[in-house]
């Protein structure tokens, strides 16, 4: 089996562009990566689960953003919301900020942290991912800075992670967020943007990427990009990203009703398509080999320490290595890893993702100025 790719970080991931963005913008120090043009304007459009790989596939729904020019980042390991939304505001690969994917270990408790509900009052956010944002950066240099999305997400654990430093404005709807990234973006002399919508993903999951559902969905993401491009004052670029791709994964393996996976076992965290085994003392090795001969043939199985050495995360700061499962399991094949008794909500999803393929690795990056 060849190794799987490894995110291009500092040459082309999403963790690239926050500070190329804050260089477009003036801020000094920032790294302009990835070329964007020098502009006072900036507005990044995170469409949640628009791999690049699933907008060229379906450009007829999509005609809008098909016409824009760009290319693709990719997302970071695992390609899962929590792990880009870190990415985006710190401008770091995910073993820089820690927020490394939806469930991980809090060391020490013997528990896990659910990182997009954040329903553990005992970890602060702040304290949990402590690196500075980029919003932070921009907004100590005098950029007027703003998140728009959902009410309903205001205050939570992940956005306090992710989104600090940035004014938070709501916004529930496409008409809401069309209307908030305009008042926004024409704030101060120089503004930065970032805009999220999450029906894409939401409804990847729950029907698929290949339905009806989901293509109908595509065309209301392609009219609000649209409609932002519209509203752009002059000098503002948009940049249409998002957080990852998403496949439709037909086989299942269950963790809970498979005894040679439950061996040895402390926690299972992590998501379907990348996930993260806590072993219990001393049995790290029986877990690791019992792992790589049910799933060696469909997925890339291998410890802790050889993913951080191949890079899969980028550089791991030393604190945050615990946080990460003594084996990661990551399928490449059509297979998803569930486990029915403690996960019954996954084990329903249609689309799922976190792993390192192109179709979960690769987003878009579309640029649309009105200079």
């Amino acid at each position: 089996m060849s190794p799987p790719p490894v995110p291009r970080y500092g040459a082309g991931a999403l963790a690239d562009l926050p500070a190329s963005v804050l260089a477009a913008l003036g801020v000094p120090g920032a790294a302009d990566v990835l070329g964007l043009p020098a502009l006072p304007r900036a507005c990044v459009l995170v469409i949640d689960g628009l791999g690049r790989e699933l907008l060229d596939a379906h450009r007829e729904q999509a005609p809008f953003l098909a016409s824009l020019a760009g290319g693709a980042l990719t997302a970071g390991f695992p390609a899962t919301t929590v792990a880009s939304l870190g990415s985006l505001a710190t401008g770091l690969p995910p073993g820089g900020h820690g927020l490394l994917g939806v469930q991980v270990a809090i060391p020490g408790t013997g528990r896990l942290l659910n990182c997009l509900r954040w329903q553990d009052d005992t970890v602060d956010p702040e304290t949990f991912q402590p690196a500075p944002t980029a919003y932070e950066r921009a907004a100590a240099d005098g950029v007027a800075v703003s998140y728009v999305a959902s009410r309903m997400y205001r205050g939570s654990g992940l956005s306090r992670a992710t989104a600090r430093g940035a004014s938070y404005v709501a916004a529930d709807g496409p008409g809401q967020l069309v209307g908030r990234a305009e008042y926004a973006l024409r704030q101060g002399d120089r503004a930065f943007v970032t805009v999220y919508h999450a029906d894409l993903d939401s409804t990847g999951h729950q029907f698929g990427v290949g339905s009806p559902d989901w293509r109908h969905q595509l065309r209301f993401v392609d009219l609000l990009a649209e409609k932002i491009a519209g509203v752009l004052p002059p000098g503002a670029a948009l940049y249409v990203t998002a957080d990852h791709g998403m496949v439709d994964p037909t086989e299942r393996v269950d963790v809970d009703t498979t005894p040679a996976l439950r061996e040895g076992v402390a926690l299972l965290g992590g998501d379907a398509r990348a996930r993260y085994v806590y072993s219990e003392p001393g049995a790290h090795g029986d877990v690791l080999a019992a792992w790589e001969e049910a799933l060696g043939a469909k997925a890339w199985v291998c410890s802790r320490d050889e993913a951080v050495a191949a890079g899969w995360f980028g550089p791991v700061e030393p604190a945050l290595l615990d946080r990460i499962g003594d084996v990661i399991a990551v399928p490449h094949a059509d297979l998803a890893i569930v486990a029915s008794e403690r996960e019954p909500w996954l084990e329903r999803m249609v689309g799922m993702h976190g792993s390192l393929v192109p179709a979960e690795q690769m987003v878009p990056l579309l640029t649309h100025t009105h200079a």
